[in-house]
């Protein structure tokens, strides 16, 4: 299927559905899931503060980190379907559909919005 035709009929089952669909996978989708499966350890906004945080050694990542974001979607794929070793990071493939796993990331990219810092303003003359 030509790019365009892609791109028009996702653009209409937007539209038609009400829902955001990317080629990375839904976003809602995979809030449902994080909520349910990662939430624990990750944390509600992908900090690695979740409750069973303090006590997994390392501490879980933060999805929201630097380091975290400049991964490509291949890797953090790779990471949620094989987990990474020496962590308490499972693997999801065996739970997870691809489809699922990808929601999942749509999620965690969704969670990373960059603000710049406030300027300080400048010092009074006197």
């Amino acid at each position: 299927m030509p790019q365009f035709a892609l791109t028009l009929v996702l653009a209409i089952a937007c539209i038609l559905t009400g829902r955001v669909v990317t080629a990375a996978g839904s976003p809602e989708q995979g809030r449902v899931i994080y909520m349910e499966r990662c939430v624990i350890c990750h944390g509600p906004q992908g900090r690695g503060d979740g409750p069973e945080a303090a006590f997994l050694s390392p501490r879980p990542a933060s999805l929201i980190s630097a380091a975290t974001s400049v991964k490509s979607d291949a890797e953090l794929l790779e990471t949620i379907a094989n987990g990474k070793p020496r962590t308490s990071m499972a693997a999801w493939k065996d739970v997870l559909t691809e489809e699922q796993q990808r929601d999942v990331l749509a999620y965690i990219r969704s969670l990373i919005q960059f603000q710049p810092k406030p300027l300080t303003p400048p010092p009074d003359a006197k």
